[in-house]
């Protein structure tokens, strides 16, 4: 169940015990996210760690849809934002971000169970005073299932029965609790949390919960990108290293070399392949359904800039389409890409070629599934 915070005290409430804490956050564009810490509460603003080199931050998360993700109390909170620059508190380098108008809360009390929890053994007392062992099954910020030793059918271990419990996490996690007994099948205890945990359990664990619903998501992800892949191969397109993989748009075989070991591994049963700046030349490679058409922007003279929305628009009918600038500021090359609503720009240089890469295949990706794209490993 979600709930859509609007009230400005209620923001700031969340916000401010956030950086108290320090706590996690995700950074989410529609291509790429980052792991990050809130930092601070200020007018108007809400810093957050810098995780990732400032030219990774300016062009990934300059986007409209940019959304921050983080753990608090029993549920997950999602919240749209917008980069407003780079900061400095205490000494380190900041993200500054707009504060949200609304959070939505995601109350997941009985909606998201960790399944991936691990070899861990649960014991458990009954108010006789037996003292039992199990496996933890699944695991939520309000309950757990247990795989017990033995049969449970018709036995003392009933609906309503009340469990000590001591669940020892990873990450110095340790669950000391009184559970009552929901559901009873085979040797599967379903239980919950009986009192709520106080909060100096139930902060980490929702924390711990959080990450393992992100880790989810990047393997849901990935399983979605190979089924994309396997339906592709059955599509009666040409393949193979003749055809069209990823289309680079430029006149400068130079630059082709550079891009190549970046972008050739993320299409591998297909060719990256360069088209000059032609009509006739982009037509006949859109029809071998590229997943990805890269423009070389070199300049932005009024008669480049008319030559090259003309290709654009042709393009972006048809695929996702990213800006490459050479030898010219990041302002412009932004502004051509608002204006021909291309799914990302970027200034190239070698060095960036770990996160150009990155930014492709979660347009790749977010094309052919519309949904959350990998997460960006943060730099120490």
């Amino acid at each position: 169940m979600a709930t859509l915070l609007k009230r400005p005290e209620a923001i700031q409430e969340i916000l401010a015990v956030a950086c108290a804490r320090n706590e996690l956050l995700i950074l989410v564009t529609p291509f790429l996210r980052f792991e990050s810490h809130f930092v601070a509460l200020g007018p108007g603003e809400l810093q957050v760690a810098a995780t990732m080199d400032w030219d990774d931050a300016a062009f990934g998360l300059r986007s409209p849809e940019l959304k921050i993700r983080f753990p608090m109390a029993l549920g997950f909170m999602e919240a749209p934002v917008k980069l407003l620059g780079l900061g400095l508190h205490a000494g380190r380098r900041t993200l500054r971000l707009e504060l949200p108008r609304q959070i939505q809360e995601n109350d997941h009390r009985a909606a998201y169970r960790v399944e991936r929890v691990g070899r861990v053994q649960v014991t458990y007392g009954t108010d006789r005073g037996d003292l039992l062992q199990g496996a933890l099954v699944d695991l939520s910020s309000s309950g757990a299932r247990i795989h017990t030793q033995q049969d449970l059918e018709g036995g003392s271990l009933q609906v309503g029965a009340r469990l000590a419990l001591s669940i020892p996490l990873d990450n110095g996690i340790h669950i000391e609790a009184k559970g009552e007994i929901r559901h009873v099948a085979a040797r599967n205890l379903g239980l919950e949390f009986v009192p709520e945990l106080p909060e100096p359990v139930q902060v980490p664990l929702t924390r711990w919960i959080f990450e393992r619903r992100e880790e989810d998501r990047e393997r849901l992800a990935l399983r979605i990108e190979q089924r994309d892949r396997h339906l592709m191969a059955d599509v009666a397109v040409p393949s193979g290293p003749g055809a069209p993989g990823i289309l680079l748009v430029s006149g400068d075989a130079a630059l082709e070399e550079a891009l190549r070991p970046v972008f050739q591994p993320l299409v591998p049963d297909r060719s990256f392949v360069r088209i000059p700046l032609s009509l006739q030349a982009l037509k006949d490679a859109l029809r071998a359904d590229p997943p990805l058409a890269v423009f070389h922007v070199a300049g932005t003279r009024p008669e480049e800039r008319r030559r090259l929305k003309a290709l654009v628009e042709l393009a972006g009918a048809r695929v996702p389409v990213l800006l490459l600038g050479t030898d010219l500021e990041a302002a412009p090359l932004f502004e051509l890409s608002g204006a021909w609503k291309t799914a990302s720009a970027l200034v190239w240089n070698p060095a960036r070629g770990p996160f150009l890469q990155r930014l492709a295949q979660g347009i790749i990706r977010r094309s052919h599934q519309g949904g959350d794209a990998p997460m960006a490993p943060a730099e120490p």
